[in-house]
């Protein structure tokens, strides 16, 4: 009685395992994809999310997203960026500057930035730039590291944003600690979207 007890725990736990592992199969393909769209020339517009500054300097994560929207900007003159990003602890300035102040010094005329300095979160970096969006904007691009373009993308279509994702390196050192919160993020969103 007792082994067959066992037999039927190590399979419900065998169960568990597997699904879980088909779970994070999914979200990673998912994240995968997300970054690998076709990017459109000369976007209305461009959403550059935050990351940590470390004082007034640029986190690593943050200086590859500024990178990727410096190259991208460069190339498509039309394109109006929207820096996104509040002020957090051991921050001297919002992320929102951080990013302005180094797109400029990177050669962006100041004209084409917009600022967004009040947001916490994701879902609050695209709620709140999405208000500063004139109404002929329609084409828009989002700049992030490359594991979080899946999620920025997903909480834009929660706005009524077609967003199509521009993928900023992740720092190699950061990989394994970002792909596990997002991992538990993505979780958090679907839980509160479907079952709240």
């Amino acid at each position: 009685m007792k082994w067959k007890q066992n037999k039927k725990l190590l399979t419900v736990l065998l169960c568990l395992v597997s699904l879980g592992l088909l779970y994070v199969v999914y979200l990673q393909f998912n994240m995968y994809i997300a970054t690998k769209q076709e990017i459109p020339k000369n976007a209305d517009y461009m959403i550059i999310l935050g990351a940590r500054v470390k004082g007034t300097t640029p986190s690593l994560s943050l200086q590859y997203r500024i990178d990727a929207a410096e190259k991208y900007l460069k190339n498509n003159p039309k394109t109006i960026a929207v820096a996104s990003g509040g002020q957090g602890n051991g921050e001297d300035i919002s992320e929102a500057e951080s990013i302005k102040r180094e797109l400029v010094k990177s050669g962006i005329n100041e004209s084409r930035i917009l600022i967004e300095d009040q947001s916490t979160s994701t879902n609050e970096n695209i709620m709140f730039s999405k208000d500063l969006l004139t109404v002929g904007m329609k084409t828009g691009v989002v700049v992030t590291n490359d594991y979080h373009l899946f999620r920025a993308k997903l909480i834009g279509s929660d706005y009524d944003l077609e967003l199509v994702g521009i993928p900023a390196k992740t720092p190699k050192i950061a990989i394994p600690k970002s792909y596990i919160r997002e991992y538990l993020a993505l979780t958090k969103y679907y839980l509160l979207k479907y079952l709240t």
